[in-house]
């Protein structure tokens, strides 16, 4: 009975355990840094700029210094609220097209190709978890690398290449996530999880069973 159960059980989930293991190897053998593209990001120079004289006019959480094209502007992050500023305290305009290209020349080691504004939100995207507005920036390159600049800030918030999106696919797949590839609490993973671990135990079970009838055998 228990050496029904378990054949049967093992081939039911033995496809996803394949593509954990396949997604697993994927992931111990490639570096998480390289999949992000911060082998593309260029080092930038220090601002140089004391952001103790903003902390005192702007009640904010935190100030954080950020290049934007040919200027420094200041992040402030309210807590509940974040936006940006010139050092003269003028909220910054969006960038337009044009300018996200520049801004990927100036950060990154690629070259722009066309930039595209983004302003809804996209069910499993490539850019899911930035803030929007953003511009995806498409740049030459052998592994269609997107650049995705926010919109207002000029900041680098992703670079996706085709490597991520092998990882993405394979995460999806390890976390049972197959369209969104976010949700590591969804339904079906306990399901195979509590399956893989019942098809473990009752293969020990068979092979002490087995060794057990084995011993009496010769006796």
């Amino acid at each position: 009975m228990v050496r029904t159960f378990h054949k049967y059980l093992s081939l039911a989930i033995s496809v996803q355990l394949l593509l954990w293991t396949i997604s697993g190897i994927y992931f111990a053998f490639n570096k998480i840094e390289l999949i992000r593209g911060e082998q593309y990001i260029l080092e930038q120079e220090n601002s140089g700029v004391d952001l103790k004289e903003f902390t005192a006019s702007l009640d904010a959480k935190n100030i954080n210094i950020l290049r934007r094209l040919d200027e420094w502007v200041l992040k402030v992050d309210e807590g509940s609220n974040i936006y940006y500023v010139d050092l003269q305290g003028n909220e910054l305009k969006s960038l337009n097209t044009e300018e996200a290209k520049q801004i990927v020349r100036n950060k990154t080691s690629l070259f722009p190709l066309e930039a595209v504004k983004i302003e809804s939100p996209s069910r499993g995207s490539e850019f899911r978890g930035r803030n929007l507005p953003l511009f995806k920036v498409s740049t030459q390159s052998n592994e269609e690398v997107n650049v995705y600049v926010d919109a207002v800030s000029g900041e680098v918030t992703a670079i996706r290449s085709d490597s991520w999106r092998t990882w993405d696919f394979l995460w999806g797949t390890h976390i049972m996530d197959y369209s969104e590839r976010e949700n590591i609490d969804n339904l079906l993973l306990k399901i195979f999880s509590v399956l893989a671990l019942i098809s473990a135990l009752s293969g020990i079970v068979l092979f002490f069973s087995g060794l057990n009838l084995r011993n009496f055998n010769n006796k």
